[in-house]
């Protein structure tokens, strides 16, 4: 007998490397800042240079809310996951600030919330020029395995800037459809934790939520699978303190991982068995 035959078709076997949670789908959507490429750290440095500035043009009343932003818990709490104008407001809210909305297209700054957003792209974008974004070797794999196993895959972000992340990593080739920014913008698709990116994503995998799974680091982007039926949410948790994974939890995570890694499994046969 030979390995084929003794451990089924190339796609079983791949299937069989999975981690039990993942073997029955039919789809995996992505989020890709903090998911596919390591960009949140872009994402956090820039936010924490165009918050901070802010803060200072507008200190808060109460000195103890005039505190710089935190990369870590502001950035997880607050911005993560949701678009620019959205993290924006939620952030100058939670300090205690009312800027104006300000116009579209409104240029970088710090007087309205729009300005604050814009400031923020200026900074990311100049950041993402220069240094790009890495990806994480279990991530990968990850792709790779479900690739070899025919389950489709697509990437989901709030970011307009998606596809040239995924492009610059290597990866785009490895997703059946991309959904960002730019498709929301069009679209008029409403930004996590609404469900709409992700469920725009499954109908053109042309696949049910509930046969599909999502896999996501932001709070909001956990709480949007949930709302929306998905099979599987599946909550990376990159920070690893002690209240984050017991908040991707709490926001709908069914599983929640370190490393996308650990949802592989040896595959009968192979080097890794």
């Amino acid at each position: 007998m030979d390995g084929a035959e003794e451990f089924g078709t190339a796609g079983e076997r791949a299937r069989t490397g999975l981690a039990s949670c993942l073997r029955d789908v039919r789809a995996v959507v992505f989020d890709t800042d903090g998911v596919l490429v390591d960009s949140a750290r872009l994402h956090a440095a820039a936010w924490k240079e165009a918050f901070d500035a802010c803060l200072r043009a507008h200190p808060p009343d109460d000195p103890a809310q005039r505190r710089p932003f935190d990369v870590r818990e502001d950035y997880r709490r607050y911005v993560d996951g949701k678009s620019r104008l959205d993290g924006a407001l939620a952030f100058l809210e939670s300090r205690g600030l009312r800027l104006p909305e300000g116009e579209t297209g409104e240029e970088p700054g710090t007087g309205s919330v729009g300005a604050v957003a814009a400031e923020k792209e200026r900074r990311f974008v100049a950041r993402l020029h220069v240094s790009g974004a890495p990806t994480w070797p279990g991530t990968v794999r990850l792709l790779h395995r479900l690739d070899a196993a025919g389950i489709p895959c697509a990437a989901v972000s709030a970011s307009r800037h998606a596809r040239e992340l995924l492009t610059k990593a290597g990866l785009i080739e490895l997703f059946r459809t991309v959904v960002d920014g730019q498709d929301a913008a069009r679209l008029g698709l409403h930004g996590k934790p609404d469900p709409a990116l992700f469920l725009e994503a499954a109908r053109r995998l042309e696949v049910t939520a509930a046969t599909a799974a999502v896999v996501e680091d932001a709070l909001a982007g956990v709480e949007a699978g949930r709302r929306g039926g998905f099979g599987l949410v599946v909550g990376v948790d990159r920070t690893a303190t002690p209240e984050s994974a017991r908040d991707l939890r709490a926001h709908g995570a069914d599983v929640v991982v370190g490393d996308l890694g650990e949802l592989l499994t040896a595959v009968p046969g192979s080097a890794e068995d």
